[in-house]
C-alpha cells in the first residue's frame, strides 16, 4: 500500500508543503506547467533549488505579478513588528468581522507596494477555485480546505461564516499553494496519509489589535483534536493554512509506521535555524493490513457524573488517544459505575496513562499490550448531483469497507434543504 508521512517538526506552510511533494512527482514538469496553467491573473510558480542546515530540498517560489510573499521573512518569530495595514497578515483595523487570517506561505518584502492584498469573502474563493481547470476532485478538495479556515477564522473572532473576509489566505499566491497541494496529492495517490505531531512553536505574535499567542486562535480551531506541542523555537511554526491542509488530508497523526521508504522529499523554509527548517514527506509501501500492537489503559470509575466523565474522554481523545469508550458495571459496595478504556499506540503508553490520572478520578489504571489486526483506513470523494461528499474507506485481507462521512452528507443535506437519507443513498450507489 502507498503510504505518505508528512513530518511537521518545523511545523507546516501551504509552500513547504507543496515544495515537500513536489519532489515525489515523476513528472514535475508537468505540474509546473499546469500550476503555471490555472489562470490566476499574473502568477507564477517556479520551483528553485534550497538548503537548510547542509540539507537540499526545494522551494516553491509564487509570485503575482513579479512578487513573492515573503512568509519566513517574519515565520518562526517571537514578535512581529510591521509597518503596513496587515500587521503579520492579521489585518485587524476594519470596521466589521473579517477572517484575521495571517497566510505566511510567501517571502514578501514589507516595502513594496502590495497590489493584491485583497479582501474576499469565502463565496468569492470558491468560486475562483471552480473555475480552476483541475479535476473536480482536486477542486473539491481545495474548496474543503478552504471552508475549514472560514469556520476556523469565525469561530476564532466570533462572527457569522459570512462575514469573514480573507486578507492573505484570499490572495492568488495563496489559492495557488492550496491548490498545488491538492493537485500533487490527487497524482501521487497516495493510500495513506499519516502526519506526525505537528510543532506549533511558541510564544506570541504582535498583531495591530495587540499581542496574540501561539498558535493564533484560527490555527488553534484547526488543529483541535490534532496532536501538537510547542517547544524551544519562539514564533510561529505552523501556518493556519498548514494546519488546514494538514486537517483536511491526513488519516492519522502520530510516530512515522513501518515504512520501505522510496523516496523523500524536502519542502525548505526560507529562514535559517540551528536546526533543518524544512517539512520531510516519506514515500513507500506500508503492508496493507496484518498485525499490530495496541495498548489499552482501563480503570473504573464510580464517582464521576456523566458530563465529566464525557469531557474527560474528550480531552484523552485531544491528547492522542486512539478510541475512549465507557462500559457500565457495578463496582464496590454495589455503587453504579464505569469502566474506562482508552486505546492508544504503544509508543504513547507513559504519556496517554498520565493524561487518564489528570483529567479523571482514579488513583491507578490497569495496562494491557494486545495485538490486533486491522484493515487500513482510507477515503475517497463520490460525486452526488448536490456536491461532493467523502467515504471513509478500509482495505486488507482482500476485504474492503466503505461508508459516507456523515459531516459531508449532514451539511450537504442541510444546505440543500433534503433527507439526510436521500444524500446518503445518493452516495452509497457508487459503493
Amino acid at each position: 500500500m502507498k503510504t505518505l508521512y508528512i513530518e511537521c517538526n518545523m511545523g507546516a506552510a501551504g509552500d513547504m508543503l507543496m515544495s515537500a511533494l513536489y519532489e515525489l512527482l515523476e513528472d514535475k514538469e508537468a505540474f509546473l506547467s499546469t500550476m503555471n496553467s490555472l489562470g490566476l491573473p499574473g502568477v507564477a510558480v517556479e520551483a528553485t533549488a534550497a538548503v537548510t542546515s547542509g540539507i537540499s530540498g526545494t522551494h516553491m517560489k509564487v509570485t503575482v505579478h513579479g512578487e513573492e510573499e515573503d512568509e519566513h521573512l517574519h515565520h518562526h518569530e517571537d514578535e512581529h513588528h510591521h509597518d503596513h495595514d496587515h500587521d503579520h497578515e492579521h489585518h485587524h483595523d476594519h470596521d466589521h468581522c473579517h477572517g484575521h487570517e495571517h497566510h505566511h506561505d510567501h517571502p514578501h518584502d514589507h516595502d513594496h507596494e502590495h497590489h493584491h492584498h485583497h479582501h474576499a469573502t469565502p463565496s468569492h474563493i470558491a468560486h475562483l477555485i471552480d473555475h480552476l481547470p483541475l479535476p473536480e476532485e482536486v477542486r473539491a478538495h481545495a474548496k474543503g480546505v478552504y471552508d475549514a479556515i472560514a469556520q476556523a477564522e469565525a469561530k476564532a473572532h466570533g462572527c457569522p461564516v459570512g462575514e469573514v473576509h480573507y486578507h492573505e489566505v484570499g490572495a492568488l499566491d495563496a489559492v495557488a499553494d492550496v491548490a498545488g497541494v491538492c493537485y500533487a496529492l490527487y497524482l501521487l495517490k497516495p493510500d495513506k496519509i499519516v502526519v506526525s505531531p505537528i510543532h506549533v512553536g511558541s510564544g506570541t505574535v504582535k498583531c495591530a489589535h495587540g499581542i496574540m499567542p501561539v498558535p493564533a486562535p484560527a490555527t488553534a480551531v484547526l488543529l483541535s483534536g490534532v496532536p501538537t506541542y510547542g517547544g524551544e523555537i519562539r514564533g510561529e511554526l505552523c501556518t493556519p493554512t498548514g494546519a488546514a491542509l494538514l486537517a483536511h488530508f491526513a488519516q492519522s497523526f502520530g510516530p512515522m509506521p513501518v515504512l520501505r521508504v522510496e523516496q523523500v522529499g524536502y519542502g525548505v523554509g526560507t529562514r535559517q535555524f540551528e536546526q533543518a527548517n524544512c517539512v520531510r514527506a516519506f514515500w513507500g509501501e506500508s503492508q496493507a493490513g496484518g498485525n499490530g500492537e495496541i495498548v489499552e489503559l482501563v480503570c473504573n470509575i464510580d464517582d464521576m457524573t456523566g458530563e465529566a466523565l464525557a469531557f474527560a474522554a474528550q480531552q484523552l481523545l485531544a491528547a492522542g488517544a486512539l478510541d475512549v469508550y465507557t462500559t457500565p458495571g457495578t463496582m464496590k459496595k454495589g455503587r453504579p459505575g464505569h469502566v474506562l478504556t482508552v486505546l492508544c499506540e504503544a509508543g504513547r503508553e507513559q504519556e496517554l496513562a498520565q493524561a487518564v490520572l489528570r483529567h479523571t478520578t482514579t488513583n491507578g489504571l490497569r495496562v494491557r499490550r494486545c495485538e490486533k489486526y486491522f484493515l487500513t483506513p482510507g477515503s475517497e470523494t463520490v460525486a452526488t448531483p448536490w456536491g461532493t461528499v467523502r467515504v471513509k474507506t478500509a482495505e486488507g485481507f482482500g476485504i474492503s469497507h466503505a461508508k459516507p462521512e456523515y459531516e459531508d452528507a449532514a451539511a450537504l443535506a442541510r444546505e440543500k434543504g433534503l433527507p439526510l437519507s436521500a444524500v446518503l443513498k445518493e452516495v452509497n450507489k457508487s459503493l
